[in-house]
């Protein structure tokens, strides 16, 4: 997908117009001159805004250092979408997947199944749906961990959920500041006040 501002746009162009039932998962790879990033919610594409700084910051220290310490048989990658469903396929900032879910260059989406850790960083135009809307769909999807990055004076603040199976819900097991050290999903060592040193 392509950013395209207005500008470039020729006189006739035409935004997509919503099929009567809403787009599908699917569709999401076909549609034309969509913005980088966009996501699929309840049938609905969700536009993102310009990222910011921190933003930025956070998913380059988070993807690398996760990289680094994750088992063999897993991975970590930024901003790839998870096909929840027929009409959700939302794109968390940073995923921990199965190294086989790989299926090449070209892939654009991962299965719930491959999912273990979904990562969103808050920005101002996704509070509700990065506090609320996306950690509901993924703990209804089964995926075993979520955590939610916010920023406090500039430095990152993560609070960690794991699912509860019986349940389907995420239960809260802690809010770090300037340390994240975890034993679960697997051991996990980041020094949150890193997030703007540049080596």
């Amino acid at each position: 997908m392509s950013a395209v501002r207005d500008s470039e746009l020729d006189d006739d162009y035409e935004w997509p117009r919503p099929p009567q039932d809403g787009w599908t998962a699917d569709d999401l790879d076909k549609l034309p001159n969509l913005p980088p990033h966009t996501e699929l919610i309840d049938g609905s594409l969700v536009f993102v805004s310009p990222q910011t700084r921190f933003h930025s910051r956070v998913m380059s220290l988070l993807e690398p250092a996760l990289r680094s310490q994750v088992p063999e048989e897993w991975d970590a990658i930024r901003e790839m979408t998870i096909k929840l469903g027929k009409r959700n396929r939302p794109e968390p900032d940073v995923l921990v997947v199965r190294v086989d879910a790989d299926t090449g260059p070209e892939q654009t989406w991962f299965r719930p199944d491959d999912v273990l850790l979904t990562i969103e960083v808050v920005s101002t135009d996704s509070i509700d749906r990065d506090r609320e809307v996306k950690p509901r769909k993924y703990a209804a999807a089964g995926i075993a961990h979520h955590w939610r990055v916010e920023e406090n004076d500039g430095l990152p603040v993560v609070y960690v959920y794991e699912l509860d199976p019986a349940t389907k819900a995420y239960v809260p097991m802690g809010i770090f500041h300037n340390r994240l050290k975890l034993t679960v999903p697997f051991p996990i060592d980041i020094d949150l006040t890193a997030v703007d040193r540049r080596r």
